[in-house]
């Protein structure tokens, strides 16, 4: 018997350096898109805390399995009986004076099924803003891709910067994935630019769904992020985008179209090239 489609929610927050407020935002945003159908939620990355500099980040550091955000996102998934891809939270690192920004995934019973560590970190300077970005300072990279069973197909993980780099998407596709979340914060600049574009080629190249959620506005740092939160079928197909400000891309996931199109349209079965 085909499986029914199903919601999912991609969203969007602009978020501050008030964690309680970011929480609240949070909670609000995913229990409009629960009554709105949607089985599974993406948060953004930083999605609980965006102040002046990341270093802000340290003193919120948690040991994985305990704390404050963890016990949040388990609650609210139980609450809601709903699956949560947590964006990003601030982990304990093996450098003291790092984070490592970590992606912790929770099943509807509140269960923590997945962590995925952002791999690739943004350290650029962006010349048409004139702005200077270096994770690296103070985020420790991780090094290790991940993909779980969900009701909703295999899920992988992959964190903002991580989208420009498409071989993490093939080794997640040799895992078998279908359904790809990207918890990002891409900057106005860099997303104009290429954030759409990213996001499709992704889809299509790998013949995945997408389901994208991203902050979106302006921070208490002065910098604005691009927003566009967005849900995408493998095909490449928009089907639900949030533009800006706080809100959801709501969109549903097929599983039985997916694996028709791979069927009717081989492509990742016809690479003569591997990840080695």
């Amino acid at each position: 018997m085909p499986q029914p489609a199903v919601p999912v929610a991609a969203i969007q927050l602009a978020s501050g350096s008030n964690v309680n407020a970011n929480l609240l935002e949070a909670e609000k945003l995913i229990e409009t898109a629960v009554a709105a159908g949607a089985r599974m939620a993406v948060l953004p990355e930083n999605f609980a805390f965006m102040g002046q500099t990341i270093a802000e980040q340290l003193p919120l550091a948690e040991t994985e399995g305990e704390g404050p955000l963890q016990d949040f996102m388990s609650r609210l998934a139980n609450r809601l009986g709903i699956w949560l891809v947590g964006g990003t939270i601030p982990l304990q690192a093996s450098d003291n004076a790092k984070v490592r920004a970590a992606c912790l995934v929770y099943d509807n019973t509140g269960r923590q099924v997945m962590r995925y560590d952002k791999i690739h970190l943004f350290d650029v300077h962006l010349a048409e803003s004139n702005e200077d970005y270096l994770e690296s300072k103070d985020i420790e990279p991780g090094d290790s891709v991940k993909v779980v069973d969900t009701p909703f197909g295999r899920l992988g993980v992959a964190i903002c910067y991580d989208l420009r780099f498409p071989e993490l998407f093939r080794t997640m596709l040799d895992q078998g994935v279908e359904l790809i979340a990207v918890p990002s914060a891409f900057t106005a600049v860099t997303g104009r630019a290429h954030w759409e574009v990213l996001l499709r080629a992704r889809a299509v190249e790998n013949l995945s769904y997408v389901v994208a959620a991203a902050q979106g506005g302006f921070h208490v740092n002065g910098r604005e992020t691009h927003g566009h939160s967005m849900v995408i079928d493998p095909w490449g197909s928009i089907l639900s985008e949030h533009k800006r400000g706080p809100g959801a891309a709501i969109a549903k996931i097929d599983l039985a179209l997916l694996r028709q199109t791979r069927r009717n349209f081989p492509a990742v079965d016809h690479r003569r090239l591997r990840c080695s």
